[in-house]
Formats: C-alpha cells, sequence, structure tokens
C-alpha cells in the first residue's frame, strides 16, 4: 500500500513531510506535492508531519478525493523528485483550511 497526497495540499505546499521520507518518494509541481507510489514503502513517517493532514493511506483516501491516487501516480512521473524541506507557499496559511482546490492544481 502506498499514501497519498490530497486536495488539502494544493496552494499550500508545506514540505515537513519531505524531511522525514527515508526513500525520496515525494515529487514537487508548482504548488502541489505527490507521492510516488511504486518508491513508497508504506512508512507512515510523513503522515503525522503534514500540517494541513493531506497525506492519508491508500486505502484511507476519502471517497471524495479517490481521483487523487492516479493523479499521485501520474504526476511523479512528471515532477522532480524534492528531497529537502523548503518554505510553504507564501499564502499557505490562507489556503490551508480552504477545501475541493483541484481547479486550483498547476501542472
Amino acid at each position: 500500500m502506498t499514501y497519498v497526497v490530497t486536495d488539502s495540499c494544493i496552494k499550500c505546499k508545506y514540505t515537513d513531510c519531505v524531511d522525514v521520507c527515508p526513500v525520496d518518494c515525494f515529487h514537487e509541481g508548482p504548488n502541489f506535492l505527490v507521492i510516488d507510489p511504486d518508491e513508497c514503502i508504506d512508512c507512515t513517517l510523513c503522515v503525522p508531519e503534514c500540517p494541513v493532514e493531506a497525506i492519508f493511506a491508500e486505502d484511507d483516501v476519502p471517497t471524495a478525493q479517490q481521483s487523487f491516487i492516479a493523479l499521485n501516480a501520474e504526476l511523479a512521473k512528471l515532477w522532480p523528485v524534492i528531497i529537502e524541506r523548503k518554505e510553504p507557499l507564501p499564502d499557505a496559511d490562507d489556503w490551508a483550511k480552504v477545501t475541493d482546490k483541484l481547479d486550483k492544481l498547476e501542472r
């Protein structure tokens, strides 16, 4: 099983999760992170690090966000690996509690 980054990460892109990942399975896009399902080792270390609770086990992804499972796999093939924590987006705190942000995703 893999872990999946969901809607809450869009326009926030906190990278605390990246620091604890032992296999560097996070990939970075302009305003979102994804997890490569082929690299994730199901260690769970990233889950408690996410300040917006955007990371779920694949089996626990909320029904309304199931599309993020395929989206993580797709974008992980396109985006570069991120291995170090960076500052979140400048207005991340403003977007942290906003829901249904898929239309804001930048590819």
